[in-house]
Parts: C-alpha cells; structure tokens; sequence
C-alpha cells in the first residue's frame, strides 16, 4: 500500500507516519532524508543532486521523483511506502504518477489531513523530537510517558527545530496553502483523496487513517 500524508507544517503528518511504520510494516519517506542519503551513497542521481546544490540552486523535480525511484526499488519498500513532504504542487504530482506507472505502480490513497491555522502555529511552536530515533513530541499535547525520557528507545536527548516559531510558520502556512492545496482536487479527481480530523486527539487521528485505508471499523 502506497499513501501520501497531506498537510500544513505541524499537521502531525510524521506523528501518524510513524504510527502506520509500526503497525503496518511501510516505510516512511522524507524527501530531504532521501536526498541527503543520496548524496552521501553517491548513486547517480545523488551525484546530479549534488552538483546543483553546491551551484547554490534548487534541486529539481525530476531529480527528486528520481531519488524517490531508486528508494521505493529497495527490499524494505515492498510492502508500500509513505510520503511525507512530497509533492507539493501539482506538477509535482504528475511527475510522481507518471514515475509510479512506469514502473506498474500507484498511490493507492493521499490522506489531507484537515487543520485549523491558528492551532497549528500553537502545535509547532511547542513541538520538539528525540535526538536518537526522531520520536515527536509537545510541550503541551505529547510529553513523554516519563519526563525527560523517549518512549521509544529510552533517550534523554531531545532537539527542537529552529525555525519552529510562530512567525516563520505563519509563512510557512502560507506557501502551503497557496502551493500545496490545489492538490486536492487534483487526487479527489483520480479517487484516492481521503480526509480526517486532523485537529481530533493523536488517537483518533490514527483511527480515522485506518477507517480511510481499510484496516478500521
């Protein structure tokens, strides 16, 4: 099974990811995770990658759609995969279908998980991740079960990014919302768009994703 998580910064897209890994043996895809493990592998399109970055300029889409190709070929991705950060536009899109055909494959559903703006810059502000296994948590809305210590593998080191502030992800909403949001009509229009709550507890935003991919009452 093949899924994109769509939504704004801090819609909890990696939270839910991460859930999925667990429970259903996909793998979670992060484009700038992928990237970087191009470069350092020094595989063909890794090679292309680098060459423009160090020219100081934005990596392509066809070169990303085919770092994501060399990734999705690996053992780990035969029971499906999940795409976290990718596409953002609508072209973006196309270039993932059309690489997905060729190779006889499908997304086989995009969840838009469905959030209030203002919510969300409170979300981000507060969030921060295990150091170790890139666990999330919140200030406010996931603390781990014992203060201090990751509930995944033990850590006690915890990093936050720097550009979570309420200020830059205002701006950030705002590319999101202008660049990402015409990819829903896009998907409902090939029948793979599915929406959940994404404002409802973490629980519930999981029991929704699994209504939306069959695995739910």
């Amino acid at each position: 099974m093949n899924l994109i998580l769509l939504g704004p910064p801090g819609a909890g897209k990696g939270t839910q990811a991460q859930r999925l890994e667990r429970a259903h043996g996909l793998v979670q895809l992060s484009t700038g995770d992928m990237l970087r493990a191009a470069v350092a592998a020094g595989t063909e399109v890794g090679k292309r990658a680098k060459a423009v970055m160090e020219a100081g300029q934005l990596v392509s889409d066809e070169i990303v759609v085919g770092i994501i190709a060399d990734r999705i070929a690996q053992d780990d991705c035969k029971s499906g995969f999940i795409l976290d950060g990718f596409p953002r536009t609508v072209a973006q899109a196309e270039a993932l279908d059309k690489m997905l055909a060729e190779r006889g494959m499908k997304l086989d559903h995009v969840i838009d998980m469905k959030v209030d703006d203002d919510i969300l810059v409170e979300r981000v502000s507060g969030r921060y991740t295990c150091a170790k296994c890139n666990a999330g948590y919140h200030d406010k809305f996931q603390q781990p079960k014992v203060p201090g210590v990751c509930d995944i593998c033990g850590s006690t080191e915890f990093k936050r990014r720097a550009d979570d502030n309420a200020e830059t992800v205002r701006s950030r909403l705002v590319a999101f919302h202008a660049q990402t949001a015409p990819l829903l009509p896009y998907y409902k229009a090939k029948g793979v768009l599915g929406q959940v709550d994404g404002m409802a507890p973490i629980d519930e935003v999981t029991g929704q994703i699994e209504v939306v991919l069959g695995f739910g009452a």
